[in-house]
């Protein structure tokens, strides 16, 4: 498989876009807030701290086997950014499709909405359309939130355990 790249995914009231430099002073702004990094560890990054981020980001994984896809999340009536979705996808191991492991975060003004779930499902399902067989996410076991998005994303526990976290997973093969 050739790399992959982020496209622009649209839902009901979602954009998602790929995810570009220039975007590191909104999200910075957007993820300020310390509380979401409770489960995540770290702290809020400054715009320039970003930037760099996304630099590295958007240049891509030096493994050529592996995508490293990133959107952020605008909320089409808004016209703001809220938060990121991104997918790291690569071989399975097993000779046949890909494993992309996804993850999510809505900054603090726009929790309760129901925004990251409704980027996690446009995610997957974009996802689907690519070579991809299997969507997997690790979430704190007390990050409740976290996993009511997986569940929304049709992704359910597998009880395995990665750094503390559980491994959650849906089959999307063909």
């Amino acid at each position: 498989m050739s790399a992959l790249a982020a496209q622009a995914i649209s839902t009901s009231r979602l954009d998602l876009l790929p995810l570009h430099i220039e975007h590191a002073e909104e999200m910075a702004a957007a993820l300020s807030d310390p509380a979401l990094h409770t489960f995540i560890g770290g702290t809020p990054d400054t715009p320039q701290a970003l930037r760099s981020r996304y630099q590295r980001m958007t240049a891509g994984s030096p493994d050529p086997a592996v995508s490293w896809l990133n959107w952020v999340i605008r909320v089409r009536d808004e016209s703001c950014l809220t938060g990121t979705v991104q997918a790291t996808v690569s071989p399975s191991g097993h000779g046949h499709g890909h494993i992309a492991e996804i993850a999510w975060v809505v900054g603090t003004p726009w929790h309760g909405r129901g925004i990251a779930s409704e980027a996690a499902r446009g995610l997957v399902a974009w996802l689907s359309c690519q070579p991809v067989h299997t969507v997997i996410a690790h979430i704190h076991p007390a990050h409740r939130a976290s996993a009511a998005v997986a569940t929304a994303a049709g992704l359910t526990p597998t009880g395995e355990w990665h750094d503390g976290e559980l491994r959650w997973s849906r089959s999307i093969g063909r």
